[in-house]
């Protein structure tokens, strides 16, 4: 099929209806018997994939057509029934498939060491598994769906296309390898950027293993979510690579802000409903990162945490050994007796996107995790409500705050975007 390149003029962003009528068009003359989408999950609520799906499971089952939900889980929780409701609407719950990451997947095979070895310049010298979900072979699927947003990502440069699938519904191998190259090789060096060392990875991956092979259409969205309500600015629907390049494109102009001067003082708000794991919410920290000034101070707004990780292996990983630093955090990860966290690099990848290499201070302020946990971990840690009453995330604005004479600047949501001092990125 053609590619579709839908783009909004007007600041609201696109109409649903302009949305459907994409899609619509997305499907025509295509015979389905069952189909698979694969939407991002809750933490990814703001991506205006929740609509997607449900206007595309209705058009579907219209025709007659089985379809099945399978969210993009990653490494994380599943979606909860109240979730489900909440982002996918009248789509039955039931339909819903969960994502295992450590059982439910099979390798399509590998990219060589010397690929590997060249797209990383030698940081990463061994073969990557390349696997997926089981599924996603059926031949009882005559079409999969990939719905989801492309926005700055730690890992990536720009999530979403094929992270969706080798890594919202990928094994532990690729989650696990992707994570710790994407982390020696500089998220710096990644982060709003298209071809990033693991895009580049993927990339091949997608050439050799799934053009061809699997059905997948993908259905890109750019948006942003002033006061908390979903602007869709474009919807790139395709399915090959050009829909990324497309929505890339858009996603830097919409989704990355420059400063003109490093922040000294940063304050970042964490939903509740989005945020429950500093898995999840150190995003905090990664998209601030290329903003912060030297010595500088990052206060996490986190009434929501009350955990480290996604779930119980990863927790603990955490809480052992800490946000430390990248170089202490190799140094363990080479030791012998070390072997839980080599047999997770995911979680040896996320304690060094997580660190501020002192470089600046994070404070976690909580209210559902005791502030000595937070502290054992190598973070400071700080009373929610006490904070809130300060910094109240209800009155400050996105951008550059005056609080009682102090020079903030607020994040009400650090997944919809990337911060980067125009100075360091020159």
């Amino acid at each position: 099929m053609q590619d579709i390149d839908l783009i909004s003029k007007v600041p609201e962003g696109l109409s649903r209806g302009e949305i459907a009528s994409a899609l619509e068009k997305a499907l025509e003359g295509r015979r389905l018997r069952k189909v698979l989408v694969i939407p991002p999950d809750f933490t990814r609520f703001h991506s205006n994939a929740g609509f997607i799906t449900e206007t595309l499971y209705a058009m579907l089952v219209a025709r007659g057509v089985e379809v099945d939900v399978m969210p993009a889980l990653g490494t994380h929780v599943p979606v909860s029934r109240e979730q489900w409701c909440a982002m996918f609407g009248s789509v039955p719950f039931e339909r819903m498939i969960v994502h295992n990451w450590r059982s439910d997947v099979v390798t399509l095979g590998e990219i060589p060491a010397d690929v590997v070895s060249s797209v990383t310049d030698g940081l990463w010298k061994t073969p990557l598994a390349v696997e997926l979900n089981r599924r996603l072979l059926d031949p009882s699927y005559d079409l999969v769906v990939s719905p989801g947003q492309v926005v700055p990502h730690e890992v990536i440069g720009m999530a979403n296309h094929a992270k969706n699938l080798f890594v919202g519904v990928g094994g532990s191998q690729m989650i696990n390898c992707s994570h710790m190259i994407g982390a020696v090789c500089g998220m710096e060096k990644a982060m709003g950027r298209d071809h990033s060392p693991v895009r580049r990875l993927f990339d091949w991956a997608m050439e050799h293993f799934v053009y061809g092979r699997i059905p997948v259409l993908f259905a890109l969205t750019v948006t942003t979510a002033p006061g908390g309500r979903i602007r869709t600015h474009g919807l790139f629907i395709g399915e090959g690579r050009q829909c990324l390049t497309d929505a890339i494109a858009l996603a830097q102009e919409r989704n990355v802000d420059y400063v003109d001067r490093p922040l000294r003082k940063c304050v970042v708000y964490l939903d509740p409903s989005e945020f429950t794991s500093t898995w999840l919410g150190n995003k905090a920290i990664y998209r601030t990162r290329m903003a912060m000034a030297d010595g500088g101070e990052l206060l996490v707004l986190a009434p929501g945490v009350e955990r480290f990780g996604e779930d119980p292996e990863v927790d603990a990983l955490i809480r052992k050994y800490g946000y430390k630093g990248r170089l202490r955090t190799l140094e363990v990860f080479g030791k012998p007796e070390n072997a839980d966290l080599r047999a997770n690099m995911g979680a040896a990848a996320h304690l060094i996107h997580g660190s501020p290499d002192g470089r600046f201070s994070v404070t976690y302020a909580v209210s559902k995790i005791s502030k000595a946990e937070i502290e054992g971990v190598g973070f400071r840690a700080a009373d929610y409500a006490e904070c809130a009453a300060k910094y109240d995330p209800k009155r400050l604005s996105l951008g550059w705050n005056d609080v009682d004479g102090e020079k903030i600047f607020f994040i009400p949501n650090p997944a919809l975007g990337l911060w980067i001092d125009r100075a360091r990125m020159q």
